[in-house]
């Protein structure tokens, strides 16, 4: 036996060095059966498999992984640091056998041992590491990121329970706990040796040095450990490997022996709890004081160990800060982590002992900022007093900062009182609050926007002020996705047919679709084409009728809006025209000419009341168009629960039309859009974020645009030139959409169960002006029936879609970063 084993480890460790055949891959999977999971591997069920074979990929990884950070410390490379609260990273396994170019192997490996590999990768939960766009932006960054070889770490949090796990009950939205952890993570690696402490709490002692400067120490604080976990994030066929490192919390102290002693076993150990409660769930709510307080915690908590381990790796190679900006290029992914401004500076004041002027000059070329919202409402403010309460250095560190730049607004400004206030970092008008977009604007040498649009708009209507301080620190770098998940990995049949046709080059080289441009007139092609189209449709209404126990016809338009629930992104729109569909087929059957499967998924923050009605409505109205016999297979409604990214790569391939109709000036750039005109879904959209870019590349021929501009919605806004009841009046359509609500025909005959949506409908003040698009909206939505009518026109549209999407490739907006901001050759 001993011999056995012995000959058996070998040939593991044997597959990690050499070249990973599938002899080789069958071995380690065997290997981490046995040895790992205590599994006889003649008995393994297919979970078992997933996590044997995910431990196989991550040991393939961390080799090159290792290769990767040698090759950054021996080449004394410059360090990019993405901070984000969120990474959506989604499912590993698909992902990482593709990068590393071993999906067949692994496939053969797995069905060797008696396997399906799709049925092993069922196994693997969504990473509940992030809730939306933001998310799943910085994962498909971290993509491109190791691709293109950039030294860099995504650093953020280990969340326990993601957001939550949505469930729909008669129709309503209900939580309950995302506990993706529960079977443990064979991806990642528990650093127990970078365990750094996080202060809470205290006060702030002055003295002075044996110099005589006044000097800060923070003392008598509540201390809370950060452990490190790191996750492996392989770039495409090129052995570069970067990790994502992830903070849990740890207790300082395990058990309080003296309450433990006494009898007290609650208290003894109510310290852990209390302390490891910052790492627990994605977004606690905010609506109440402990929320707020947490969530502050959070972002503190992450950013505060990030630094310690920045500035570890730093002083490894330098003995002075003067070349920290030179060295290190942290980037802040919102401004969740803006709180790290006055972290660095506290750092290099206090602990480093620098000059306040010195640590200003470095710090501040260190930083830069991504905004990501137009709302002003959405623009993240602490109350001071919480600030004071749990960061007491750094409130007067971020007092310290508005002073000095308070004092430069004055000179530029002399005697003007009001910018002062516009763009002071405290706003003194609502119970004293530190804005933090204001604070990573004052810190950052870069302030980008992730559309060209929404950068236009905050140069002209959000931070015009802090534009005309800062000419040329405002810029553009709208956002992309990552080819190898959001075609390669989640549509192979579709990435077969344009290998086919182009080669593989596209998938680091997106530009390269132009080349299908030469296929569209060749009629097998498109033919090909809808095939494709059609096998990803009944792999969706599979989805459908396993999660929502609905038939859908799939020859019928797949009409599709998934993203978060809110009221600027405008499922309600959509919801009315749905409305408006099963009205006119119960009028005249013949007056809807093409069948549609109206596809929703999302979820609403807990807290976000008129949301989770627009859920309830959309359900309410699936209920009565799924049961309606008059109706038949000529629409359906379909509300998937849970939306996560692993329904997103069967929801986005499937999809026909794709819905991307948020009131234009609000939306500052959507992903969702780029992913599913990649995959071959043509756009219904308002001029919106990244919308008017996919225009310009697709052509108006190829996308359906309707309603106002941002301009047009600022007029509107302020002259209300039609009122909604109005529109209601004169248009019979909206007036009969508007009466079916009231009239409790989605609600069992009680007429005021969606009142708060007909009211906000009505209002005259709706910011979202639904209204006041719907005549527009409907109208496109009648094109777009014509144009499907014709499958040829349609598959031709389909084709130029794809073939010109090559700009939103995250590799391109990667590039940009690297070089216009970061300063790397690239």
């Amino acid at each position: 036996m001993a011999k056995k084993s012995k000959k058996s480890a070998e040939k593991y460790y044997e597959s990690l060095f050499g070249d990973a055949t599938v002899e080789n891959l069958k071995e380690s999977i065997r290997h981490h059966l046995l040895t790992v999971q205590g599994r006889d591997p003649d008995r393994a069920g297919p979970g078992d498999m997933y996590r044997a074979l995910a431990q196989t990929m991550r040991d393939l990884l961390v080799e090159k992984w290792i290769a990767t950070q040698k090759e950054y410390y021996d080449k004394h490379q410059k360090r990019v640091y993405y901070l984000s609260l969120e990474f959506l990273v989604g499912r590993s396994l698909g992902n990482s056998a593709i990068n590393l170019g071993l999906l067949d192997k692994v496939s053969q490996a797995v069905h060797e041992l008696g396997y399906k590999l799709e049925d092993i990768r069922d196994n693997e939960e969504d990473a509940a590491l992030g809730n939306g766009g933001l998310g799943r932006l910085a994962s498909c960054f971290l993509d491109s990121i190791a691709t293109l070889k950039i030294p860099a770490y995504g650093y953020g949090i280990r969340y326990e329970y993601g957001l939550f796990y949505q469930k729909l009950i008669d129709g309503h939205q209900v939580e309950s706990p995302d506990n993706w952890m529960r079977g443990g993570c064979p991806w990642e690696f528990k650093r127990s040796n970078y365990l750094f402490p996080v202060h809470f709490g205290g006060r702030v002692h002055t003295y002075q040095d044996v110099d005589g400067r006044y000097r800060c120490k923070w003392v008598e604080t509540d201390d809370v450990m950060a452990m490190a976990c790191d996750m492996m994030i392989p770039g495409f066929n090129n052995d570069h490997v970067i990790n994502m490192r992830l903070w849990t919390a740890r207790a300082s102290r395990e058990l309080d022996l003296a309450f433990f002693n006494e009898g007290n076993y609650l208290g003894a150990v109510q310290g852990k709890v209390a302390s490891e409660t910052i790492s627990k769930v994605l977004y606690p709510a905010d609506n109440n004081p402990r929320g707020q307080e947490l969530r502050f915690k959070q972002q503190y908590f992450f950013v505060a160990a990030t630094f310690q381990d920045i500035l570890r790796r730093y002083k490894n190679k330098h003995d002075t800060f003067n070349l920290l900006p030179d060295k290190v290029a942290v980037q802040l992914n919102d401004t969740h982590p803006a709180i790290a401004i006055p972290e660095l500076m506290r750092l290099l004041v206090d602990e480093e002992g620098l000059t306040w002027e010195k640590a200003w000059d470095l710090s501040s070329r260190t930083f830069a900022y991504t905004n990501h919202t137009l709302m002003p409402e959405a623009l993240e403010t602490w109350p001071v007093a919480l600030v004071g309460r749990i960061l007491p250095r750094h409130l007067e560190i971020i007092y310290e900062i508005n002073q000095r730049f308070l004092t430069m607004v004055a000179e530029q400004y002399p005697g003007d009182v009001g910018k002062l206030e516009e763009l002071s970092i405290i706003d003194e008008g609502h119970g004293k609050r530190v804005r933090m977009a204001h604070l990573a604007i004052v810190g950052s040498h870069s302030v980008n926007g992730v559309a060209e649009l929404h950068t236009h708009l905050l140069k002209t209507r959000i931070f015009t002020t802090f534009h005309e301080l800062y000419p040329g620190k405002f810029n553009n770098k709208t956002n992309g996705i990552t080819q190898r998940r959001w075609l390669l990995k989640c549509n192979p049949d579709l990435s077969e047919l344009i290998s086919g046709a182009i080669g593989h080059g596209w998938v680091t080289d997106l530009d390269q679709l132009r080349g299908l441009e030469l296929s569209v007139g060749k009629k097998a092609f498109r033919k090909k084409w809808q095939e494709v189209k059609r096998q990803n449709k009944i792999e969706l209404a599979a989805l459908i009728l396993k999660h929502n126990g609905i038939e859908v016809n799939v020859d019928s338009m797949f009409d599709v809006q998934v993203k978060r629930i809110h009221e600027y992104k405008r499922q309600l729109l959509n919801c009315l025209h749905t409305i408006s569909l099963y009205l006119r087929i119960v009028e005249d059957p013949d007056s809807v000419q093409v069948a549609r499967t109206k596809i929703f998924s999302g979820k609403a923050a807990p807290s976000y009341h008129q949301a989770k009605l627009i859920i309830k409505l959309i359900n309410s109205v699936a209920d009565v168009v799924n049961n309606d016999p008059r109706v038949g297979d000529r629409l359906k409604v379909a509300f998937i629960p849970n939306y996560n990214v692993s329904r997103a790569e069967v929801i986005i391939p499937g999809s026909d039309l794709s819905e991307q109709i948020s009131t234009a000036g609000t939306e500052a750039s959507g992903t969702g859009n780029m992913k599913f005109a990649l995959n071959g879904a043509l756009t219904i959209g308002t001029l919106d974020g990244a919308n008017i870019e996919i225009r310009e590349e697709v052509g108006r021929d190829n996308i359906y645009i309707f309603g106002m501009t941002a301009e047009e919605v600022e007029f509107e806004k302020k002259h209300n030139s039609r009122s909604p009841q109005q529109i209601c009046d004169e248009n019979h359509h909206v007036g009969a959409i508007m009466e079916s609500l009231n009239s409790g025909l989605f609600s069992n005959g009680d007429r005021g169960y969606f009142q708060n949506i007909t009211g906000s409908l009505l209002d005259q003040h709706d910011p979202y002006l639904l209204l006041a698009d719907i005549e527009s909206y409907l109208a496109c939505q009648d094109e777009v029936e014509r144009d499907y009518l014709d499958t040829d026109i349609w598959t031709r549209k389909c084709i130029y879609n794809v073939a010109r999407m090559g700009k939103f490739s995250s590799d391109r907006t990667i590039t940009q970063y690297a070089r216009e901001i970061w300063g790397l050759d690239v």
